[in-house]
């Protein structure tokens, strides 16, 4: 989940993922969009103790900086209600997804 103008290119989003892979993070204030996205999500899906008995997190806690917040899904059904709500949240705070396992990137509706 990326907090990047909608507008920018696919090589831009990819950079921008691999820049945040790298923990080479920029400084700054915290991005609404990113902040609304992640307690939201969380609210749902918690990645701090007490953890749910069947999280959707491969990983946790979620690696989250000013512009993004990283996932990595499990894999099957249980993460299937998970997608669907990051997907609409994404949508509703204007964030783009970008999807590793397939390099596909996904910019929210205007």
């Amino acid at each position: 989940m990326l907090a990047i103008d909608p507008a920018a290119s696919d090589d831009a989003v990819r950079a921008m993922v691999k820049r945040c892979r790298s923990d080479q993070h920029p400084e700054g204030e915290l991005d609404e969009r990113i902040v609304g996205f992640y307690e939201s999500l969380r609210a749902r899906y918690p990645d701090f103790p007490p953890y749910p008995d069947d999280p959707p997190w491969m990983s946790m806690p979620l690696d989250v900086g000013i512009d993004h917040v990283r996932m990595n899904m499990s894999f099957g059904q249980r993460s299937s209600p998970a997608i669907e709500l990051v997907v609409d949240l994404a949508a509703r705070s204007g964030l783009t997804i970008y999807d590793p396992q397939f390099d596909e990137v996904a910019r929210p509706h205007r």
